[in-house]
């Protein structure tokens, strides 16, 4: 995901009021990414539920590692 696509999904989001462009699911996989990726923490000011979703994908992601990171697969020996 390029953080151009990132904002411009989350400044569309902020700006709706019904919350209809982003579901829960998709906040929380953003957090996830945005802790993936290194960015910083930046949940949703306007919508308090997308906000802890948002934060609860964020400190899953700085538990786990990402899907392509090849020390999580099974019988690579990690080179890190």
């Amino acid at each position: 995901m390029t953080s151009g696509i990132r904002l411009s999904s989350m400044k569309g989001a902020m700006n709706n009021t019904s919350g209809s462009f982003l579901t829960d699911e998709d906040w929380f996989n953003l957090g996830k990414a945005d802790a993936w990726a290194g960015r910083p923490k930046l949940p949703p000011e306007q919508n308090s539920l997308a906000a802890s979703m948002y934060e609860l994908g964020y400190s899953e992601g700085e538990i786990e590692r990402p899907p392509t990171d090849s020390r999580t697969t099974f019988g690579n020996k990690s080179t890190a």
